[in-house]
């Protein structure tokens, strides 16, 4: 039995522990209903969105976080967590589950059980490298900045030292692929000859 396996929830914390289970694609609600099955408390926030096809629009509840269901600690091991069908591991550093924030967690159940439209948007960060996706600078690269309450693109000319930064709305940017992530990733083999 590994030490994930071995471990409780809540072993180093007495208090309500949330932990992120990642799950295979499209496999989130299953997750959760297998969870619930099994006495578990889980979470999975969805989002309303609006798919048109040539002869109709649809609503669909869509996962607001792909590929995770969030579950509250339960009395026992993770060993019927992991057997649940769909779960492919547990969040975690060094062999341990990492514990979400109760803070984090009761802000995204408010955001979801309020009537604001809420969508999965990526992870930015001031300083990432991101272009602008939507009108009249469409295309524009830049940093992120934040000042005060307004996100601001910074441009820079390198050779002059100088910069200009431009506000932005931060829904219409996306971040750019900068080579290194911080991630090591398994090497492809190479191509014969």
């Amino acid at each position: 039995m590994s030490d994930l396996e071995a471990t409780s929830f809540g072993e180093n914390n007495p208090t309500v522990a949330w932990y992120a289970i990642y799950t295979r694609h499209h496999h989130e609600r299953n997750v959760a209903l297998a969870l619930e099955g099994k006495g578990l408390e889980a979470f999975l926030p969805l989002y309303t969105s609006v798919r048109r096809w040539k002869d109709r629009d649809k609503k669909l509840q869509l996962p607001l976080f792909p590929c995770y269901v969030f579950l509250r600690n339960p009395i026992g091991r993770w060993q019927p967590v992991l057997a649940t069908p769909g779960v492919h591991s547990v969040v975690g550093f060094g062999g341990r589950p990492a514990v979400i924030p109760i803070s984090e967690i009761e802000a995204v159940r408010r955001i979801v059980g309020s009537s604001v439209r809420a969508e999965p948007h990526p992870y930015l960060r001031c300083g990432d490298r991101v272009r602008i996706t939507a009108g009249p600078l469409q295309g524009l690269e830049g940093r992120l900045l934040r000042k005060k309450s307004l996100w601001k693109l910074l441009v820079s000319v390198e050779m002059l030292q100088r910069s200009v930064a431009v506000e932005i709305d931060a829904t219409m940017i996306e971040r750019v692929s900068s080579g290194f992530t911080g991630r090591m990733l398994p090497l492809s083999p190479l191509p014969a000859n």
